[in-house]
């Protein structure tokens, strides 16, 4: 039988929301997924915008080859939190990025279901 286990971000301090610095591929990392592919990591993720005008978020599902990786969503102005990332799972040290428009204006906060075989 499965085993659930809430876990922070790997890319958080502390479990506080993480800074998108980056502007461009490669992103921030704000998640590396478990080890191997008998596990799952359950990732949601939302985010804050803090500018007063709207910007473009990235992000870099398990690799940053776009489209084939990317999510892209546009935060709105002043908004959030935002959910971009409903549940999507990912294994095998994958790693999850981020890019925005702006650096250090949009911020992600989130959490990872851990599922055990």
């Amino acid at each position: 039988m499965a085993t659930y286990s809430k876990q922070k971000l790997s890319g958080s301090t502390n479990g506080k929301a993480i800074k998108v610095a980056a502007t461009s591929s490669t992103g921030t990392t704000i998640h590396t997924a478990v080890a191997g592919t008998s596990d799952w990591d359950e990732v949601w993720l939302w985010a804050v915008n803090s500018s007063a005008a709207a910007l473009k978020l990235t992000i870099e599902w398990g690799e940053t080859a776009a489209p084939d990786g990317n999510i892209e969503v546009t935060v709105p102005a002043e908004a959030g939190p935002l959910l971009v990332v409903p549940g999507l799972i990912i294994q095998n040290e994958c790693v999850v990025g981020a890019f925005a428009a702006t650096t250090n204006l949009v911020l992600i906060h989130g959490y990872v279901n851990r599922i055990t075989a």
